[in-house]
């Protein structure tokens, strides 16, 4: 039968990447790792220190996924392989319905994991500090910079990721100027480098009384949340530390002290800002962590070509820079100009749903090295 014949040959495309991606993964290892963790809980003063515990509860629970994921797609294809095989001896085609459904799992199940195995990079596996800024386009970039803020807060929801607000600076009329946040969870600088860059939307401004169609653009800049302290020294004079209240439309962004902190460094014109810590102390500390972060990357840039998209250059926000656009009127789509990925569901993607892009990306990124 021709269906058999053609889930056939799909098949045995996957025999080569499955085994590639069983060697990516380093299944050995992370067995052997996965048997001492289990020893360690079951030593009596496991608990002893919570933290470092729940850790290896963590790890533990990374490591057993990938190995399942895979012991998982392995079993389904030798299943859809007997499958076929019933069908050719029976000449039976009611088999062919199970089979498709089950081949366009396992696909969507090797995709996730294939996508795992590109997040290779030095600081994947870290939690994402993300800075949005408005740009050209007014009032209507403002509320665009309010919709990306909210599309990359549900995606990190969808994905079980926890959001931490640092920054916020609300808009004149509507949306927000400018806000830092940081996004916590497995691999979240991994997935979100993709987004660094300008995206620009085009629609029907809802803000203009003659219903013209407006183009505005917001920026998005990522970078790993590095958490060690690192050794790089920051003299007093390359900084200005300024105190202010923290803005914002109410609630946690309003403070009645001068709790926030904005660290200006002259000789790079990097400039980071924290306001939603506890304290003015944390607020620095955090600020402090972020600027040190930055510099560390810039450094790293200049010195090694590995690093070299972790920044990437300062882009005017504006035409010309996009590396997206979604469209709303005349028609809806969206547009990734790096890897030509495309998405017809302009709201669906508003509401978080950019894995598509992201592993377009990633994909695109290991094709280049």
């Amino acid at each position: 039968m021709v269906e058999l014949d053609q889930f056939k040959t799909e098949l045995n495309v996957y025999e080569g990447p499955l085994v590639e991606v069983r060697d990516s993964l380093d299944l050995a290892n992370k067995e052997q790792r996965i048997e001492e963790l289990e020893r360690k809980m079951e030593e009596p003063d496991f608990w002893d220190v919570p933290e470092k515990a729940q850790e290896m509860m963590k790890e533990l629970g990374s490591l057993k996924e990938d190995r399942d994921t895979y012991k998982k797609l392995v079993t389904a294809k030798e299943d859809m392989e007997t499958l076929i095989e019933m069908g050719y001896e029976e000449n039976d085609a009611s088999v062919i319905p199970e089979i498709e459904e089950m081949l366009e799992t396992f696909k969507q199940d090797f995709d996730k994991i294939r996508i795992k195995t590109l997040l290779s990079g030095e600081y994947d596996k870290t939690n994402a500090i993300l800075k949005l800024n408005a740009g050209a386009g007014g009032t209507e970039a403002m509320d665009w910079c309010s919709m990306l803020y909210r599309m990359y807060t549900r995606w990190a929801e969808q994905k079980g990721f926890s959001v931490e607000e640092l920054d916020f600076l609300e808009g004149e009329e509507a949306g927000i100027k400018s806000v830092t946040f940081q996004v916590n969870g497995e691999n979240a600088y991994g997935y979100l480098k993709s987004e660094k860059g300008v995206h620009r939307l085009v629609r029907i401004s809802p803000f203009n009384a003659n219903g013209k169609r407006q183009t505005s653009f917001v920026s998005c800049d990522v970078m790993p949340d590095i958490e060690e302290d690192i050794d790089l020294e920051i003299k007093d004079e390359e900084i200005r530390i300024d105190t202010f209240r923290s803005s914002g439309a109410g609630g946690q962004h309003i403070n009645k002290t001068s709790s926030a902190i904005r660290i200006t460094h002259y000789p790079t014109g990097i400039v980071v800002s924290c306001q939603n810590e506890r304290s003015q102390h944390m607020n620095k500390d955090k600020a402090m962590q972020m600027l040190k972060a930055k510099l560390y990357l810039l450094r790293q840039q200049e010195q090694e070509e590995k690093l070299s998209g972790i920044r990437g250059e300062v882009t005017d926000i504006g035409w010309g820079n996009q590396i997206r656009s979604y469209v709303m009127q005349p028609y809806t789509m969206v547009k990734d100009h790096r890897t030509s990925e495309e998405k017809g569901q302009v709201d669906a993607v508003l509401d978080g749903d950019i894995d598509s892009f992201i592993n377009a990306y990633l994909k695109w990124i290991a094709l280049k090295k």
